[in-house]
């Protein structure tokens, strides 16, 4: 192995690979820092001090000390291959990203210097192979240096003159030969002709010889594809990170239009309103947003403690104190129903609402097993349909004072943990296997006739009754949560008006403090004099001289002799 097989490893980028390869600062676009390295495959460049005609068809042509000729494909102002192609009528090819600029800023043409109007550009419709390179859609040829290239108007193919003159000319048939758009003899434009490469002197240009340069603009990229379909381009607002770029390479354009296709906005997500704890529903703990906002840096700064806020469904069941009662109207009898609504406060509130929207009326009991249960609450009757009253499954609350213990105890039928919506059942006997695993709310206290009268029915192999057990109406006797409403807004609005009289009061008391009496007019004319001098006097009149202050004379002890008592 030789030495310094590793030299040029290095572990940092140099000038040259930091300006060509990674996006780094490029020069101006025009004719003094022309990219030979980098465009030798779309750049002619040689040195010859006379005209001299090549032997590969191209006129070469002084140009000082050097000369410099361009194929078609590169674009005639940045003398780089175009992405988004258009010629104008003398068949000279611009890039969309480039050619826009220019004709805003000095209104004619880059190459000619005549006036020259966006609107008469024509798009290109170049065909490629399947290894990147343009091809005629024709003759299938590759265009290289030696081509002639010729467009249609009408349509904006881009062929080869051999396919056009043999195709087209000779037989007199002018139609496109793909679209098969008729079109005159007028309408070919010579993109690219091999004896006539004059036009192609990039000394002749007339942005390089006047020194015209403009800056990209970058609100293009993002609106070249829509202009290229005959859309309109939009600017960018000058808050866009795109508005400040002034130059980007190929890779990074790319990457930017396909972010642009790709990016989605992530969804605004609205801030939950924050209502403030009042005498009812101010919990005994914080908000502990003052300590977030002290320890974290993304949280907003907050210096005063809030209580948090209790639910509303919180507060209403504290308040209910009372069972619920409700009908169930079938069409094999009546089920009167008794509801643990103070012990099991959300499941019966589901069932209740339910019953009251009438949610369970034409609803089948799809569901039965003999001397076990019959479930039903699933307006779609197949078993796996229903939603609670929140729109969203509900905790299970498991209560040790109630058990599947005997006939006719009412429990919510789940899918699982916390999975329970509108579902219920009814069982035929006890089974305590179920407790802890199913949410029992309530019991049957009238109808155990109707509930044997539904046992009795014969089922198929899936559980499913024949005959139909429906649902006809649904009867709210009793609904204790109304009532814990209506209580809780009694509440409020004795507390409102208690915290008014109060309010009332502060501010009388800090109106006569801020109503000081004037004794006199200068300095100190709110000191009452009269008073201070009566005050002093009183005071003086208190005090006493020290002699005459008698002093309790100490008690004298009689010592006695250890048997006598008398002094106890």
């Amino acid at each position: 192995m030789g030495k310094k097989q590793h030299q040029k490893d290095k572990m940092y980028l140099t000038t040259t690979e930091w300006k060509e390869l990674y996006g780094g600062h490029k020069d101006s676009e025009f004719f003094y820092y022309i990219f030979i390295m980098k465009l030798s495959k779309y750049i002619k460049l040689k040195f010859f001090k006379r005209v001299w005609p090549s032997f590969s068809g191209f006129h070469l042509v002084i140009v000082g000390k050097y000369f410099s000729t361009v194929i078609f494909i590169a674009y005639h102002v940045s003398l780089q291959p175009c992405d988004v192609p258009y010629c104008c009528l003398d068949g000279y090819i611009f890039d969309l990203i480039h050619i826009l600029p220019f004709v805003r800023k000095f209104g004619k043409h880059p190459v000619t210097g005549n006036p020259l109007d966006v609107k008469s550009l024509i798009k290109l419709d170049l065909k490629k192979n399947s290894e990147g390179q343009y091809v005629c859609p024709i003759t299938k040829k590759v265009f290289t240096d030696n081509s002639h290239v010729v467009m249609v108007r009408p349509t904006g193919i881009v062929y080869s003159y051999e396919a056009v003159e043999e195709l087209n000319f000779k037989t007199k048939h002018f139609k496109d030969l793909i679209t098969d758009e008729p079109f005159v003899k007028a309408d070919i434009i010579t993109l690219q002709d091999p004896y006539k490469l004059e036009k192609f002197n990039i000394s002749k240009f007339y942005h390089v010889k006047n020194k015209l340069k403009v800056k990209e603009d970058v609100f293009i990229l993002q609106n070249k594809n829509s202009l290229a379909h005959g859309g309109k381009v939009e600017e960018l607002p000058q808050d866009d990170p795109l508005y400040k770029l002034k130059s980007i390479n190929t890779e990074t354009r790319e990457t930017l239009s396909q972010l642009q296709k790709d990016y989605k906005a992530p969804e605004k997500q609205e801030l939950p309103s924050t209502s403030k704890a009042d005498a009812l529903n101010a919990a005994h703990y914080s908000t502990g947003m003052v300590a977030a906002g002290f320890t974290s840096t993304v949280m907003e700064p907050v210096t005063e403690q809030q209580p948090a806020v209790l639910d509303e469904d919180i507060l209403k069941y504290r308040r209910v104190k009372s069972m619920g009662y409700v009908r169930l109207v079938t069409n094999k009898g009546l089920l009167n129903l008794e509801l643990y609504c103070e012990k099991v406060p959300r499941a019966c509130e589901n069932f209740i609402v339910h019953c009251r929207n009438g949610y369970y009326k034409q609803t089948k009991f799809h569901r039965l097993i003999r001397n076990f249960m019959v479930q039903g609450g699933d307006p779609t009757g197949t078993g796996t349909g229903g939603e609670s009253i929140w729109g969203k499954p509900f905790r299970d609350e498991f209560v040790s004072l109630y058990s599947h213990s005997g006939r006719g105890v009412l429990s919510m039928a789940n899918r699982g943990k916390h999975t329970n919506t509108s579902q219920f059942f009814i069982t035929f006997r006890s089974c305590k296997q179920l407790d802890k695993k199913h949410t029992i709310f309530g019991r049957v206290v009238g109808g155990l006739d109707t509930l044997e009268i539904i046992e009795a029915i014969e089922t198929d192999n899936n559980d499913r009754p024949v005959e139909d057990i429906v649902i006809l109406d649904t009867v709210v006797f009793v609904n204790p949560f109304e009532k814990a409403e209506e209580q809780l807004k009694a509440e409020r609005k004795a507390a409102l008006e208690q915290s008014g009289k109060e309010e009332k009061k502060v501010v009388m008391v800090e109106k006569k403090s801020a109503e000081k009496k004037i004794f006199r007019s200068g300095v100190g004319k709110y000191i009452d004099l009269k008073a201070v001098a009566k005050s002093n006097d009183q005071s003086d009149d208190e005090e006493q001289p020290l002699n005459s202050i008698t002093v309790a004379k100490k008690k004298k002890v009689i010592r006695t002799e250890l048997s006598d008592f008398s002094q106890w």
